[in-house]
Parts: structure tokens; sequence; C-alpha cells
């Protein structure tokens, strides 16, 4: 099964979210199916075939998410961050700022889904392939 060294090396290379579907490649290949990531301080869980799991620790200081959501402000920072605007940390503060809690993204259905602090859905959208 994949470790969470080799996941970290494939996102070493990452450097906006305009790298974020090669990202979403290059781990598929290793065998993750899907994962979590939890805004407040980066942490993810991935998933592999036969219920395998494992997770990354903190990836920054914790940030406080907003309790209120602001879809239409999350839309603008993930639409610059995906034209390579933005870096990651900037991108996961501006989800902390507009109530964004967590993403999952699906491997096997390419999707990524967002959801705010009330676990409800605030966007679904494909992963290009």
């Amino acid at each position: 099964m994949f470790t969470i060294p080799q996941i970290d090396e494939a996102h070493a290379r990452v450097r906006s979210g305009a790298d974020f579907p090669a990202y979403v490649q290059a781990i598929k290949a290793l065998g993750v199916t899907g994962f979590e990531t939890w805004v407040t301080d980066s942490h993810t869980d991935y998933h592999g075939a036969g219920g395998f799991q494992t997770s990354s620790g903190s990836q920054y200081s914790p940030l406080v998410i907003a309790k209120a959501t602001d879809a239409e402000a999350f839309l603008h920072s993930l639409k610059i961050h995906q034209q390579g605007r933005t870096d990651y940390l900037t991108f996961c503060r501006h989800c902390a700022e507009t109530g964004i809690e967590r993403w999952v993204v699906s491997l096997e259905a390419m999707t990524c889904t967002y959801f705010d602090t009330r676990g409800e859905t605030i966007l679904v959208e494909q992963i290009p392939g």
C-alpha cells in the first residue's frame, strides 16, 4: 500500500490549484482511492483498497473556520487558486475565512466535494482527468 512519504513526494510538485489534477493522477497511481482534508490544519485521511487508511499530520498552525459560510467568496477563492494565482496555504486560509471546513476527494468518481462546518455540501466539482 501507499505511504505518507510517497504522497508527500507527489504533493511537493503542487504549486497551486492548477497542479491539482496531476497530483490526483499521481496519488491514484499509488493506490489512493480517496481522501479527506481538514482545513483547520490540513491533516488528511487517505483511503485505499480493502479498507486501508493512513493519515498525515498537521501541515500548518491551526486556522479558525468561520461559522458563517460565504459560498460566493469561496467560489472566487477556488477559481483564482485553480488559475494558479494562490498557493496552497493561501487557499486554505481563504477556505477558513469563507467557512469551508473540509473537502473530500473520490478518485473513483473523480470528484472533490467541499463542506461547511454544518456538514452541508457547498460544491461538488468534477476533477479533470
